[in-house]
């Protein structure tokens, strides 16, 4: 089995990037893992020193099979960003993992991302494979399938990155034409056709809703471990429009997580417990506060905004 190189999106937190890097290189599989830096150019000049910080640390960085350092002259966003670092991976390794600089990953992560992408590499009913739980109340498998594709560390082949469509308007289009905002929306329980429309409107530039609808719409399915791969440690003021949050956090799993022999549909016991998380911090009234979290976080997951 070949490792799957990791393509690392950086913008003007070098102390996240830094956590990042450094526990990336505690798991087992990073000798042997090329790894991909794409660093965003400042967007003021008032980010300028900021972003010079993280570039001058990215070009310290070592422990990895190789370290491939892509520096944006101007700033591109995060979209663009994303879209052109991970076709340019695809194109030249035909599969990928995707980290964001505020992750703290758990020892077996790339284990998981490597066994997953090896297993289902020719199975054409599978798009992404997602390293992070939402931190739900209800159980959930050790693995599972989720229709549709995420964003929060990810990994895909260039097989399924061929679905993606940056035409949000059509995206919608085909939505509203099968009747299908209602599952799309998690039966009601988050607006991601709000999201869509936002994203046609200009309101927002994300990348992975548009990911997300793609998939959906083919009816292709996203792998989840039962335990998160990945803890965030963005959610602290330091990003554009991010507040400060505990409300997500989750614990980082402690053991391999099993990716063979799973039936590749969507799991009931899974969707109950994502639908009870989103619905729970939507519920009452007295939720209105964890509620702007919420979206905010998911806002931030799918935009980095």
């Amino acid at each position: 089995m070949s490792l799957a190189p990791i393509a690392l999106f950086v913008y003007n937190r070098a102390d996240h990037a830094k956590q990042t890097i450094t526990n990336l290189l505690k798991t087992a599989e990073a000798a042997h893992t090329d790894l991909y830096i794409f660093s965003d150019g400042p967007r003021s000049e008032k980010e300028t020193v900021k972003v010079q910080e993280v570039r001058n640390y990215i070009h310290t960085v070592t422990g990895f099979a190789s370290v491939t350092i892509v520096e944006q002259p101007k700033n591109i966003g995060l979209s663009r960003s994303i879209l052109s670092g991970v076709s340019m991976v695809l194109d030249k390794h035909g599969k990928m993992i995707q980290i964001d600089d505020d992750l703290i990953v758990s020892p077996w992560c790339l284990k998981y991302f490597n066994d997953a992408l090896d297993h289902y590499e020719h199975d054409d009913r599978v798009a992404c494979v997602c390293g992070f739980l939402y931190p739900v109340r209800k159980p959930v498998p050790p693995a599972f399938f989720m229709r549709g594709a995420d964003c929060a560390i990810w990994a895909t082949w260039k097989r399924a990155w061929t679905i993606f469509e940056a035409d949000g308007q059509k995206l919608l289009q085909e939505i509203e034409r099968r009747k299908l905002s209602f599952k799309f929306d998690f039966h009601g329980a988050y607006p991601y056709t709000q999201m869509l429309r936002d994203q046609i409107a200009g309101k927002n530039d994300s990348w992975a809703i548009r990911w997300h609808a793609a998939a959906f719409l083919q009816n292709k399915y996203t792998l989840y471990p039962g335990q998160s791969m990945a803890h965030n440690i963005g959610m602290d003021s330091s990003g554009t429009n991010c507040g400060t949050s505990s409300d997500y956090d989750v614990e980082i799993g402690t053991s391999p997580i099993p990716v063979e022999n799973l039936p590749v549909v969507q799991s009931p016991q899974a969707f109950r417990a994502f639908k009870d998380f989103f619905i729970g911090m939507n519920k009452y009234s007295w939720f209105k506060r964890k509620r702007k979290r919420f979206k905010r976080w998911v806002r931030y997951i799918f935009t980095g905004a």
